[in-house]
């Protein structure tokens, strides 16, 4: 019976490929940044209007929940989510339906995963009369960076909880069409870094007149580096990168003071809070054995992202039902990146798997990765994506993990 529901599931998304196609086009076109994506919203809801949904939005964002209640009676809830933001950045694809809008772009394929979610709303709602339950579905905006799933839990959109919750994200340096995923940490916590060295500036010509930071500060930064594979069990990975350096006016004068950023990446509570401090004390001190000031901030990002082993396994076998037996794959290790899917599976059971979306024939392994801005996917591999959600929730319905 599964078998031949995940059979039906994937026809029936080709069948609509054209109209995945096309509302991921348009959001592509026109992308919004952070919590508040009207236009993103506004093109779901259009794309979703003849179904028969119950919509929730709050007040702290654009983000809204579309339920279906099946037509079976009541039974398990199961959340499926797709996120709508883009990222500050410029297009340089090409492509006939690039952003319109300068700096910015969907280079994360958020436009895909939520055009993804509209498909598999519109495949579950063509099956509601045999589905015992409800589908919760999250058009959450907010992902870069920006706490978008925090904000709608705070908000009770997902009130009362869901029983389990899977998430979707496209991998453009990966097969064609393969699903992955892992029992556990998946994708590491991550916190951004401002550090910031007081000296005294002048002339370039009486660095001895000076305190100047700039060295202090190119010193801290190979520090740090040193620091991570001395101080921290390679085991259990810290990875801090030191991305922006900001001193100085002119070719000829010695600034007051240097602004590092970055960002630190940890897969555990125990390292997250060590390597803070140890950054810390690192820059306060060969600040100080310099005659200088340091101060370094920590602003607290995305959790670590924790996928229910048993929410995996459910995962795996529906995904070699619908892809056959070279369809899934287990990954070996965590990911270094982060993603804000974790705040829900911190509250429910679940999981979030990737689905390879370089073009077939291609090495994958050669193809712009997430957030460059040449990076394109295989539309072809968006309706498998949405026939995966749709199975995931149906499959959770009628049996639940396992």
């Amino acid at each position: 019976m599964v078998v031949m529901l995940t059979d039906l599931l994937l026809n029936d998304a080709h069948a609509i490929a054209g109209d995945i196609t096309a509302l991921r086009r348009a959001i592509h076109a026109e992308p919004e940044l952070g919590l508040h994506t009207p236009k993103t919203r506004d093109k779901v809801r259009a794309a979703l209007a003849d179904l028969p949904l119950e919509w929730r939005e709050g007040p702290s964002t654009t983000g809204m929940v579309a339920v279906l209640k099946g037509g079976a009676g009541e039974g398990k809830r199961v959340l499926l989510r797709g996120d709508m933001d883009a990222l500050p950045m410029p297009e340089e694809t090409g492509l006939p339906f690039a952003s319109s809008i300068p700096g910015t772009m969907h280079a994360c394929g958020h436009d895909a995963h939520t055009a993804m979610l509209a498909g598999a709303a519109r495949l579950l709602c063509n099956r509601r009369e045999s589905l015992k339950g409800e589908v919760q579905f999250m058009f959450q905006p907010g992902e870069e960076g920006w706490h978008g799933a925090r904000f709608m839990l705070d908000d009770g959109l997902l009130d009362p909880l869901p029983d389990a919750a899977f998430a979707l994200h496209v991998m453009p340096n990966a097969p064609h069409g393969l699903i992955a995923g892992r029992a556990g940490a998946l994708l590491a916590a991550a916190d951004q870094i401002e550090i910031i060295i007081e000296g005294r500036g002048g002339h370039a010509s009486l660095p001895h007149e000076t305190l100047d930071p700039v060295p202090v500060a190119c010193e801290i930064v190979l520090a740090i580096q040193t620091m991570v594979t001395r101080r921290f069990n390679a085991h259990d990975p810290v990875v801090v990168t030191i991305a922006a350096i900001n001193a100085g006016t002119a070719h000829n004068v010695i600034a007051d003071r240097v602004v590092l950023k970055g960002t630190m990446r940890t897969l555990s509570a125990q390292h997250r809070t060590a390597a803070r401090e140890a950054i810390e004390l690192l820059c306060v001190g060969i600040a100080g054995a310099h005659g200088l000031t340091a101060q370094v901030a920590v602003m607290e990002g995305f959790p670590l992202t924790v996928c229910d082993g048993r929410a995996v396994d459910f995962g795996e076998s529906v995904s070699r039902q619908l892809f056959g037996p070279q369809g899934f794959l287990r990954l070996d290790a965590p990911i270094m990146g982060a993603e804000d899917f974790a705040y829900v599976l911190e509250k429910v059971p679940g999981a979030m798997f990737f689905i390879g979306v370089s073009h077939e024939g291609d090495d994958w392994k050669q193809c712009c990765g997430i957030h460059s801005t040449r990076m394109m996917l295989d539309e072809s591999v968006m309706p498998h994506g949405a026939a995966l959600l749709a199975a995931l929730g149906a499959g959770f319905l009628e049996r639940g993990l396992g």
